[in-house]
């Protein structure tokens, strides 16, 4: 019964040397410098659809302990939030009524143009806008902006697609404070809260 069972499938010599020679083939692709990392040159469809599936599957994976403020819905927070995606995010991502700039153009892959929607949940969009993506050009805004302040731009993207080009001007408009000010509020209130006394 082994010995069948060993006659059907390689031996250990033969499947080192083809590992091997994988790695050597690896090596030669990688150094070679054969693949073009070029944004204007798009992936292959197998690599597309590999990055794509990693990318899709790791947000759910480490989003998974997420949970959104029940104020999520809360008309101060999308305020603050129409703000904050007016200067932070229409240069790739657009908006209602926003012409395509020359930087959404060159992005590759494309941003989403979240107005049309996604299928991201809330808890996905905040680890996503907190943690950025690799291999593309979203920051990790996380590393300047703290968790409040990502939720206010989590509660008006998932507005977003509500509203028409008027709509979306009005929301920027009634924003209640520009993102230099929010950002001055955000330090503040960091150093009122590492230093209770005012010391």
């Amino acid at each position: 019964m082994a010995k069948d069972f060993q006659r059907h499938f390689p031996s250990m010599t033969f499947i080192v040397i083809v590992l091997l020679l994988l790695a050597a083939f690896a090596g030669i692709f990688i150094y070679a410098g054969i693949y073009n990392i070029g944004a204007d040159a798009p992936h292959s469809r197998i690599v597309f659809g590999a990055l794509q599936e990693m990318r899709e599957h790791a947000i759910a994976h480490y989003s998974r302990d997420v949970r959104p403020p029940a104020d999520l819905n809360d008309p101060k927070r999308i305020a603050a939030g129409a703000g904050l995606y007016n200067e932070m995010c229409t240069g790739c991502h657009l908006g209602p009524g926003v012409e395509r700039s020359e930087l959404s153009q060159g992005i590759y892959p494309s941003a989403p143009e979240l107005a049309r929607g996604d299928d991201l949940s809330a808890a996905q969009q905040f680890w996503v806008i907190k943690h950025g993506v690799k291999l593309t050009a979203m920051p990790a805004w996380g590393k300047t902006h703290d968790d409040q302040l990502i939720w206010d731009m989590v509660a008006f993207i998932r507005q977003l697609p509500k509203l028409n080009a008027q709509q979306y001007k009005a929301a920027v408009a009634s924003a209640p404070e520009d993102h230099e000010e929010m950002m001055k509020d955000m330090h503040a209130a960091h150093d009122t809260a590492s230093d209770p006394h005012g010391h």
